[in-house]
């Protein structure tokens, strides 16, 4: 299935190959090949084997520089924002069921707590928080886009090193998610904390409300330090390791299977958008189920001692912030003591409401913003 050779007379394309790379290596004098993630570009090469990932569609170009980079985080940035965007109500009552936990029925179900949001806080409390999560995941999606890409050809590169019909799989794909996952989370983490902080605030319940992002970050610093930014941060790194992987090597190998089993097409660059999200929807909800209890121990960490969460509890409830968590593995256990493992998976229901559609989109959104842009990037193998 991945090694299908790509036909026809297509515009002249970029391409990362192990062949290039041996080409590149006799001919050093060749024009336009550089080396790339561990691969060499070459402008002039017609792919004659299963290539793993870019394709340009500029004429006379030495390879992805600065322009196709930048394009690709652009492109990585409007699919994260527009997916997020799509599904911020969601969001928005998962974040609350996360945190709010046991403590109060009021958002219980995905139906009954956005009849709630609606009731006491009206449309703009269906978007609370949405401004400051395009924030973060701008600059998250358009990294972890780029990394996937630079970590799946540098690892691709490296195995036809020892096995020259080494090919793209669901392993190399799963490496790439996670790699790329880690480092946008990591890059981003101070975003999303200051962005949960603000999207678990209810109006008119408590007396000290973050006005803004740079507000909460300077409120957070002072009153809990520039570590508090960093709270959560480790079950999100683990997290973010199958939520990411599954994700991209789920949407990459399902397209495939889809595209040239299924439907009988030459490669997964010929599947409809139909099918593409289908197919990151997917990918989203196995990679979700997956991840999720550690999402729920990051809500709880980054709302741990902060007394904005109070307003969620019901009376007589003890409220999640009086709750004092030393870590991740306390943060488990005590959440498991108190509430029962079915805490872990507070706000599933809604998440899966909410995955399928985000991850879709955001791939989907991707890759055809690649293409209107003349920098074809595709995630599956074609």
């Amino acid at each position: 299935m991945l090694a299908r050779e790509m036909r026809g007379t297509d515009a002249v394309r970029e391409t990362f190959t192990a062949q290039a790379a041996t080409r590149a290596a006799g001919a050093s004098s060749s024009a336009g090949s550089f080396p790339v993630g561990g691969a060499f570009l070459s402008p002039t090469h017609r792919s004659a084997v299963p290539t793993f990932t870019a394709h340009s569609k500029e004429e006379g170009s030495s390879g992805p520089g600065v322009v196709a980079v930048c394009k690709s985080l652009f492109a990585g940035g409007v699919a994260g924002g527009v997916s997020r965007t799509a599904v911020a109500p969601l969001e928005r009552l998962k974040i609350l069921q996360q945190v709010a936990g046991s403590s109060t029925r009021v958002y219980n179900g995905v139906w009954g707590g956005l009849a709630h949001i609606w009731k006491t806080e009206g449309v703009r409390g269906m978007f609370k928080g949405n401004g400051a999560n395009c924030i973060r995941i701008v600059p998250n999606s358009a990294s972890k886009f780029l990394a996937y890409e630079y970590l799946e050809g540098a690892i691709l590169a490296r195995s036809r090193k020892t096995d020259p019909e080494a090919k793209l799989g669901p392993l190399t794909r799963l490496c790439a998610g996670a790699g790329a996952g880690i480092f946008a989370m990591s890059a981003t983490y101070p975003l999303d904390m200051v962005r949960g902080r603000l999207t678990v605030q209810v109006d008119g319940k408590h007396d000290k409300q973050y006005r803004s992002m740079s507000h909460a970050a300077r409120v957070i610093i002072k009153e809990e330090g520039i570590k508090a930014l960093y709270r959560g941060w480790l079950p999100s790194v683990i997290g973010v390791i199958p939520y990411v992987g599954l994700n991209f090597a789920v949407y990459g190998t399902l397209k495939d299977i889809v595209a040239v089993d299924v439907y009988g097409l030459r490669s997964a660059r010929e599947l409809d958008v139909a099918s593409g999200l289908a197919c990151g929807g997917v990918a989203g909800a196995i990679g979700q189920t997956v991840a999720y209890p550690f999402d729920v121990c990051r809500r709880r960490l980054q709302v741990s001692g902060w007394q904005g969460a109070a307003a969620l509890a019901d009376k007589g409830k003890e409220a999640a912030h009086e709750v004092r968590y030393k870590g991740m593995v306390d943060c488990f256990v005590k959440v498991v003591r108190h509430e029962g493992v079915g805490a872990l998976f507070h706000g599933l229901s809604a998440n899966y409401v909410k995955v399928a559609p985000s991850i879709a989109i955001a791939f989907v959104c991707y890759e055809e913003i690649k293409k209107v842009l003349g920098v074809e990037l595709y995630i599956s193998s074609g």
